[in-house]
């Protein structure tokens, strides 16, 4: 029903409307809206209207205080200061116009500088809105948006975490996009304990929240102890409502990064480089049959190679002095030694990892890590179907004869 027929309609029942007792109005109003599926108190308020509503036709637009010559000098005293928003631009104009106007930069009247000097800035804004369209600008000038959730949620640095407790868990997304961010590619989801050094990783195709929140769950019950503390950076597929909700109903606390500080990650992001880049490379991944073989890489020999037989040295202590920085580190041991030597995980968990321990091979992991990622460099070489693919005939060939984006 189109707002004319609403009309009409609203006319032939409003005579009838005055005249019933308060069940029939009920009654009326209760058809209107089944009708036209109008907010039943936007309709009580339309039908009590009793002054016939003027059609827009009717109504005159108001006069524009600025016209196109006043908009035309804007224009070109925005440009020349580099495009900046109304609240910035009007103070410039103030302290800038009669300057231009003296170099020749600018030529106007007197009236039309009066006029520049009282335009508010959000009339600039808007008066602008055309030229930031056709010069692709207008995303600088979107007003942020403040968050409940960053408002709520506390902001931890590296240093304030507790090392020494097993549990607190710094989570990030590596991008596998390649030299292009278009489109849909694989985003590899980076997972570890702080004080273990226990890394479990998993693919997931785009950047969707339900997807990145399944695989967090996915990489919690694989991990063989409980979280206490989930941190993970400012990015919408980690930090939203869908990760609060699930870390508030699970009992884990949430914390978050500061805006451009990397180094509040600092313990992800040594993980990032040396499990994940340095594995898997530089390269795009934007098909199913690449993420099936990353996941069945990252869920069973790199996370069993990394955890159970690669070493972490951990830094235990940090002192300046006179200018310079002492550091101290502990001895080096693997995630699983560590685990294995805490108070905090059970005899039962530690009876589970003693023998998978016993029944793993390191070499024969490596030779199956090196195995699926020649797997992974065929699927990829021939989604790309370039000639000097042909000459490397091994992943690490590969990743050698290529440059890092």
């Amino acid at each position: 029903m189109n707002t004319e027929a609403r009309k009409q309609y609203m006319k032939t029942l409003r005579e009838k409307y005055f005249k019933a007792d308060k069940k029939e109005k009920g009654l009326i109003l209760d058809e209107y809206c089944r009708n036209t599926g109008q907010n039943r108190k936007y309709v009580i308020k339309k039908f009590n209207y009793k002054v016939k509503l003027k059609d827009k036709k009717d109504y005159k637009k108001r006069k524009k205080k600025y016209d196109g010559q006043v908009v035309a000098k804007l224009i070109e005293f925005w440009k020349i200061f580099d495009y900046p928003c109304g609240q910035r631009l009007k103070p410039i104009i103030k302290e800038e116009l009669e300057r231009l106007r003296n170099f020749g930069e600018i030529e106007c009247s007197d009236k039309i500088a009066k006029q520049l000097l009282k335009i508010s800035s959000a009339t600039i804004d808007r008066r602008l809105d055309h030229e930031k369209e056709v010069l692709k600008l207008k995303g600088r000038y979107r007003k942020k948006s403040s968050s409940f959730l960053l408002s709520t949620i506390p902001t931890k640095t590296g240093a304030e975490f507790d090392k020494n407790e097993i549990g607190n868990v710094q989570i990030d997304f590596v991008e596998s996009c390649g030299a292009s961010v278009a489109g849909e590619y694989v985003n590899n989801l980076s997972i570890v304990d702080i004080s273990s050094s226990w890394w479990e990783g998993e693919a997931v195709m785009g950047k969707g929240q339900t997807r990145a929140l399944k695989a967090i769950d996915s990489i919690r019950k694989r991990m063989p102890f409980g979280w206490i503390e989930m941190h993970p950076d400012n990015g919408t597929n980690l930090l939203n409502y869908a990760t609060y909700h699930y870390s508030e109903t699970r009992g884990i606390a949430l914390s978050r990064s500061r805006s451009y500080h990397k180094n509040d990650n600092c313990f992800i992001e040594q993980k990032n480089s040396t499990h994940i880049r340095q594995v898997i490379g530089y390269f795009r991944y934007d098909t199913v049959k690449e993420m099936g073989i990353l996941n069945d890489l990252y869920k069973n020999e790199l996370s069993d190679y990394k955890n159970f037989f690669q070493p972490v040295i951990k830094l235990k202590e940090k002192v300046r002095v006179n200018g310079k920085i002492h550091r101290k580190y502990d001895k080096a041991k693997t995630p699983y030694q560590r685990l294995m030597e805490s108070d905090q995980v059970s005899l039962k968990t530690k009876i589970k990892l003693k023998r998978k321990y016993d029944s793993l091979n390191p070499a024969e992991l490596k030779r199956n890590i090196d195995k699926k990622l020649n797997n992974l460099y065929k699927v990829y070489s021939k989604k790309q179907g370039k000639q000097y693919f042909k000459k490397a005939n091994s992943f690490k060939k590969l990743k050698a004869s290529m440059v890092s984006f």
